[in-house]
């Protein structure tokens, strides 16, 4: 009667502490999960590059993080790389760079961009990550909250030369880390534009 005693004893300890180890796994992850979703949700995301617009910045496959946090405080800047919906079908993403703030005119001339600031001075766009000149010509004013947007690689990137301005609501947030290929992981640096 003790040996089977001993062995119902045994059981029931086991399944306690079976119990409790699921018990601590599940608040573990329920922890984890009120930390990652907002996370996830509010101040950083994933984002895959598709394409090869952003060449030589960027290539086709690079996985990067994107901060959806920083422009709740301040807006883009010249040379931020941002990702948003894009203007004619919100459901795709795009990744650019800004150049144009809103209130300004950027015109596009002779393979230069120009930059004609609220004050009215102009200055051509130093842009070194670029290979060759910007294709096209046109001026265009922005508007509050309007953001003019090209890609790196000027000759294969559907920018903002064709499809104008991005309106601020469509931003979704600035590049900030580079984790994929790992041989580039990286923090994402603003390009400092030579005026």
């Amino acid at each position: 009667m003790l040996v089977s005693g001993g062995k119902f004893w045994y059981a029931e300890a086991r399944m306690k502490s079976a119990l409790a180890f699921l018990g601590d796994v599940a608040k573990t992850v329920l922890i984890a999960l009120l930390i990652v979703i907002p996370i996830r949700a509010f101040v950083f995301q994933p984002f895959l590059v598709r394409g090869n617009s952003m060449e030589p910045s960027y290539h086709n496959g690079d996985y990067l993080i994107v901060d959806e946090f920083s422009y709740h405080f301040r807006g883009p800047e010249r040379g931020e790389v941002i990702v948003f919906e894009y203007p004619r079908d919100p459901s795709q993403r795009y990744i650019k760079r800004v150049v144009g703030l809103p209130g300004e005119i950027v015109e596009i001339a002779d393979g230069k961009v120009v930059v004609y600031e609220e004050d009215e001075k102009a200055f051509v766009l130093g842009e070194l990550y670029t290979e060759g000149a910007t294709m096209g010509s046109g001026k265009i004013s922005l508007r509050e909250g309007e953001y003019y947007m090209l890609g790196d690689n000027r000759e294969h990137s559907s920018d903002s030369r064709t499809w104008g301005p991005v309106p601020e609501e469509y931003i979704i947030g600035r590049a900030f880390l580079r984790v994929f290929p790992l041989s580039a992981f990286a923090m994402v640096e603003s390009t400092a534009y030579e005026e």
